[in-house]
């Protein structure tokens, strides 16, 4: 993928594993510091990376969460992982412009970007993107929670 014009590309990831609010906005505000006419490229985390990281499977398969998440409107396009955890792999492949990282992506990843970014000597601002509201409904561990009270409550 290589970027267009002068069209800015902002790459945007996650686990995507129960789609909600704070994802639609996270996902929004990724687009939107891209200015107009960004293209928006979302890696969606392959389940096995999830098994490893987060020591559970994902809800949904990693080909339904790419799916939905490319349906969302501010995405262009939706991407599966790379089965290894390399982020200058993934940065070679799309050439973004800017990496738009959430609010509980973690510090490590952080640190792996900015030294792949580094050690290439690409010209690519990462962004990190505060967490939006105080729903308690905008993370999927909070949805998990609240699914499993509902199903206790007689």
């Amino acid at each position: 993928m290589k970027k267009i014009g002068k069209r800015t590309v902002v790459l945007a990831s996650g686990t995507f594993d129960l789609i909600h609010y704070g994802h639609v906005r996270y996902l929004e505000e990724a687009k939107r510091i891209g200015g107009d006419n960004s293209r928006l490229v979302v890696l969606v985390t392959r389940d096995r990376t999830v098994e490893k990281l987060k020591g559970r499977k994902p809800i949904l398969p990693e080909d339904q969460r790419r799916a939905i998440v490319e349906a969302l409107k501010p995405v262009d396009e939706a991407m599966l992982g790379l089965y290894e955890m390399d982020p200058g792999a993934v940065i070679e492949e799309v050439r973004p412009d800017i990496i738009a990282l959430g609010y509980d992506q973690s510090s490590e990843l952080e640190s792996q970007i900015e030294q792949a970014i580094k050690k290439h000597g690409w010209k690519i601002d990462v962004i990190r993107i505060g967490r939006f509201g105080r729903e308690e409904l905008n993370s999927s561990s909070e949805i998990r929670r609240r699914i499993v009270e509902v199903r206790q409550k007689p």
